[in-house]
């Protein structure tokens, strides 16, 4: 699996955006999340955590930042002896969220709005999106209430990722 997956994201109310995976980057995060995605997990799934001017996060089954799949998978950056793994937090890229633990991510991902190169070497970045970036910052001009960290970044209406797909 060294060839790019394409996955076509579906939101409800929101629109589409497609995601370009690299596995050369990060192998075994691209392929859970490509086993997530083919058994329909993140369907129904919400974005549940938008900072402006940093990302959006979803993936949690939860939907408040505690769930994951129920299977971890290593964290394949720098800080972890990872070193192949030099793909950028830049605009649009799409990165595993994690706990402390370094080999604690699951199911959970994010989505930067703005470069956010400090996430470099501790978190795996594995994507990027190549079409529908205007979606994605739709989900800024949602109301948002306080979550468990202080932050303004819990959407009052829920971000609903209807469904995701493998287009290529």
């Amino acid at each position: 699996m060294n060839d790019t997956v394409k996955l076509l994201v579906k939101m409800e109310d929101f629109g589409e955006f497609t995601l370009e995976l690299y596995p050369d980057f990060a192998p075994q995060t691209v392929e859970n999340f490509v086993d997530l995605v083919e058994d329909g997990f993140y369907d129904g799934l919400t974005f549940h955590r938008v900072v402006d001017g940093f990302m959006a996060q979803g993936g949690d089954p939860k939907g408040d930042g505690t769930g994951g799949s129920g299977q971890d998978i290593p964290g394949e950056f720098s800080s972890n002896g990872f070193s192949q793994n030099t793909l950028s937090h830049a605009r649009g890229v799409i990165s595993m969220a994690r706990s402390m633990d370094p080999d604690s991510a699951s199911s959970q991902f994010f989505i930067c709005f703005e470069d956010c190169s400090f996430l470099d070497g501790n978190y795996a970045a594995f994507g990027k999106v190549i079409d529908g970036m205007d979606v994605v910052d739709s989900f800024c001009d949602v109301q948002r209430s306080y979550n468990s960290m202080g932050e303004c970044a819990a959407p009052v209406d829920p971000i609903v990722i209807e469904s995701m797909e493998v287009i290529g």
